[in-house]
């Protein structure tokens, strides 16, 4: 299928993901900005959650545990990568994948780790990135703005998202903390005609 024949499915489904993101009536949505960034290729060490985000705490105990056994320590910000469509799957299916960065010698330790736990590199992305400001108790607006934005600058996805915290609420409450939100794109190429 050729870019042409592409483009009305993409639009199509861009406009349905931002549509579903909508911001609730009287609602005031902060000024998101958005901007296209190239993120570093990078080592996590990452594990795979299944259920409400909420009960993450102690998958990423027990990640940073196995890897710190094997001398392998947390060296940055954690993220985390939606595996699934949370409008759409049961809270107790939702799949993240848990990431936190590691040092390039902890490649040695690929494949040592456990069943659903391990150690990878992930590539270099072109990514769109908006930041999900503290105050804000859902993340719905930011996306909304980032689909808008991927449309309107001719943007598709190529991944799931994922979110890189920037603050620590040690209280898990979402709204306190400040967050990157960032979805892999590539552009599109116009259609011809």
């Amino acid at each position: 299928m050729n870019s042409r024949e592409n483009w009305p499915a993409v639009t199509a489904c861009l406009l349905a993901i931002a549509a579903a993101g909508a911001v609730p009536v009287g609602a005031d949505p902060p000024e998101i900005s958005v901007e296209v960034r190239r993120t570093q290729e990078r080592v996590v060490l990452y594990t795979i959650h299944r259920g409400p985000l909420d009960k993450v705490g102690a998958a990423i105990g027990e990640a940073i545990g196995a890897a710190a056994k094997k001398g392998a320590y947390p060296m940055g910000p954690i993220s985390f990568a939606y595996l699934n469509n949370f409008e759409t799957t049961p809270e107790e299916h939702w799949l993240t994948e848990i990431r936190i960065p590691v040092g390039e010698d902890a490649l040695k330790l690929a494949g040592t780790l456990g069943k659903f736990t391990d150690i990878k590199k992930l590539p270099a992305l072109d990514t769109a990135v908006a930041v999900k400001p503290e105050g804000l108790a859902t993340p719905d607006s930011v996306y909304q703005r980032l689909y808008a934005w991927m449309f309107e600058n001719g943007y598709m996805p190529t991944e799931r998202p994922s979110e890189v915290f920037l603050t620590n609420a040690q209280t898990g409450d979402y709204s306190k903390m400040r967050s990157e939100i960032m979805i892999p794109v590539r552009k599109m190429s116009p259609p011809q005609g």
